[in-house]
């Protein structure tokens, strides 16, 4: 979110610069382990390519040797299906980064119970880095469970429900903007990026 979405919400300056560090934080954490992650990536590359041309040459040198052929055979795919793994753990990482991301965005209380509700063999990360499938859910998980997101307005929670209940401070409510930064640094501490 920027700044000027946040003071939209009613934060204070105070408040908006306690969320934007917050948020930095997080990114920094974030882009950290996506270089870690890339530089492994990279890594593993090297390493498989490395191992492809080291059994091209062997298969090579073992012409004739039926038992050698099938043993490098075998090696170049467990090579390549190690590789595929990868690929899908890769995909994967991303996609649940980005879902959390959108939660966050959509201003889910408890992004973890709003994923259980969403059909997640619908949702797809797209080759540019977008989610599809997700936008209809949420816009349905709003009108038929609208107390798991905090759109600042004063939607009635569920019958049965009590606001707070399960937490372990008893202030008095606060301001809805003041409420908006918690909800984000409480989301942010839960998920251990702060």
């Amino acid at each position: 979110m920027t700044r000027e979405e946040l003071k939209a919400l009613g934060l204070t300056d105070e408040q908006i610069e306690a969320v934007m560090k917050s948020h930095g934080t997080v990114v920094n954490a974030t882009k950290d382990e996506l270089t870690s992650a890339q530089s492994e990536r990279d890594s593993y590359k090297t390493q498989l390519t490395d191992r492809d041309t080291q059994l091209e040459d062997l298969r090579g040198k073992a012409e004739g040797h039926a038992d050698l052929q099938s043993t490098i055979d075998a090696l170049k795919q467990a090579n390549e299906d190690a590789k595929n793994a990868y690929h899908v753990e890769l995909s994967n990482t991303k996609l649940n980064y980005e879902l959390d991301q959108a939660l966050l965005l959509n201003k889910a209380r408890n992004p973890r119970a709003v994923r259980a509700l969403l059909d997640s063999e619908v949702i797809q990360l797209g080759e540019d880095g977008q989610l599809t499938g997700l936008t209809d859910q949420l816009t349905a998980l709003k009108e038929s469970d609208g107390y798991l997101f905090d759109e600042g307005s004063a939607t009635p929670p569920p019958a049965g429900h009590t606001p707070g209940a399960g937490q372990k401070h008893n202030n008095p409510p606060k301001p809805d903007g003041y409420n908006v930064g918690v909800a984000m640094y409480e989301q942010l501490k839960q998920n251990k990026r702060i």
